[in-house]
């Protein structure tokens, strides 16, 4: 019988998920939490183990110890001490559905299969084991140099970030700093004469509260990375992408100065978007340079350059906004003032009404409101917009039926005249560029002589 062609099948079990309670300090209550939780787990039917608990001498940690089984800890002589480790070999062999291993963070003595507890952990996931596991943020990597500068305490035991990151529940155990020093007072923590200790060095409130706020802002940004991972818009925005327009007004520098603070504060995404209209392609002189400036100044802040072209910048804006994530807009106030007879929308206005439920934020600015130099024989290629010859065409006709029933009326030319000049006025008003309202001009001539004039339908 000739030996089988097909490949040796390996039973490859399925990946252990990592549960990490995480605190900003020791004493809020993460092994305390933890093992509440494997009580739940253990009513609810799984196979609950406890592998390795920090006793700490903490009473009612100890308590919830009991009525749970427990791997005995490894002895390791080293230099002479006898050393309680994690016996990872007996985890193993005993495969409980779910297993608890405090202090993630913590270095094995030598002897140990490997150098950090972290890398048990990892071998009891990929051997399909859950874990139960707690981990102050003072343990994490990246924030090692940070921490070091609030508490000047240097922490060696860490973790990577990865490892953390990468866990698939976190849950924070969170308490006020005057509760955690109030039990520190109180000896549930420390014992007296550590505990007075503690409280003159890393446990003073200020460092409490730094580190607590630094716990929270970690958790968050997990959080949103989690949910942009798995494209979840709507739990992504629990994290914020910040959008900013770039221009050439004066106080757009300070704008994009603002946001990349912002970006920083929110460990956010940032976005300076720009919006190519018909009137940006003819900037010139400061306003253009301007323009260069902030691109560059956007750039050099970490934003993400993105053009967009449409003739309104609100509309694109919103659209953009919408389509791309984006949390909050910041946005300069408006540097030019509203007309004294025609009050349009300002983009804010318009913006507010488009963008749903887009925070936008306005940054005031000490420069002065300008306006752009207006020049009479300043030289302007004039640009053909079907949109406006047909506005130019509505008024001329719209003036021309006012006028015939002027002079149906008996009304004098006078009048008529006045008519169709407002006709011209208006057209100027709501077309873009001078060809339109010279056409009005042309238009409005024509149609004068031709209406209005005895012999009536006929050019004088």
């Amino acid at each position: 019988m000739e030996p089988s062609t097909y490949p040796e099948l390996h039973y490859q079990p399925k990946q252990g998920k990592l549960k990490i309670f995480f605190g900003y300090a020791a004493g809020v209550g993460k092994t305390y939490a933890m093992l509440k939780a494997a009580h739940r787990a253990k009513q609810q039917g799984f196979d609950v183990v406890v592998g390795y608990i920090e006793r700490h001498t903490r009473p009612d940690t100890l308590a919830l110890v009991e009525g749970l089984e427990q791997i005995s800890n490894k002895l390791i002589d080293y230099k002479g001490i006898t050393l309680k480790e994690f016996d990872l070999d007996e985890a193993l062999a005993r495969h409980p559905q779910i297993l608890l291993v405090d202090e993630l963070a913590h270095s094995n003595a030598p002897g140990c299969r490997h150098a950090k507890r972290y890398q048990d952990v990892e071998e009891l996931l990929r051997s399909g084991i859950d874990v139960y596991t707690t981990v102050n943020v003072q343990h994490l990597e990246s924030l090692h140099d940070l921490v070091d500068s609030i508490t000047q305490v240097a922490v060696s035991e860490r973790i990577p970030d990865s490892v953390f990151d990468s866990a698939d529940q976190v849950e924070l155990v969170d308490i006020e700093p005057d509760d955690l020093i109030a039990r520190l007072q109180s000896g549930k923590v420390y014992q007296h004469q550590q505990a007075a200790r503690a409280l003159t060095h890393f446990f003073t409130k200020d460092n409490l509260i730094a580190l607590r706020e630094i716990a929270l802002r970690r958790t968050a940004d997990r959080l949103s990375r989690k949910a942009q991972q798995s494209g979840n818009k709507t739990a992504a925005k629990a994290g914020e992408h910040i959008l900013i327009c770039l221009s050439g007004a004066p106080s757009n520098a300070k704008v994009i100065r603002t946001a990349a603070r912002m970006s920083e504060a929110f460990h956010s995404g940032f976005t300076a978007l720009f919006v190519e209209t018909s009137e940006t392609k003819e900037l010139t002189g400061n306003s253009l340079k301007r323009l260069r400036d902030n691109i560059r100044l956007a750039e050099q802040l970490g934003a993400q350059i993105t053009t967009v072209y449409g003739e309104d910048p609100a509309e694109q804006i919103a659209e953009y906004a919408k389509r791309s994530g984006i949390t909050k807009i910041v946005l300069g106030r408006t540097n030019h003032r509203a007309g004294t007879f025609f009050k349009n929308k300002t983009l804010i206005d318009k913006l507010t009404d488009m963008a749903g439920d887009i925070d936008i934020y306005i940054i005031p600015d000490s420069q002065p409101l300008y306006k752009k130099k207006f020049s009479l024989f300043r030289q302007q290629a004039p640009v053909f917009r079907w949109k406006d010859f047909l506005k130019t065409l509505t008024g001329t006709a719209a003036a021309t039926l006012i006028s015939l029933a002027f002079y149906t009326l008996g009304f004098r030319e006078a009048n008529i005249i006045i008519v169709y000049l407002l006709g011209v006025l208006l057209t100027a008003i709501w077309t873009r560029g001078r060809l339109y309202g010279a056409l009005a001009s042309l238009f409005s001539v024509f149609a004068f002589n031709f209406f209005s004039q005895n012999p009536a339908l006929h050019l004088s």
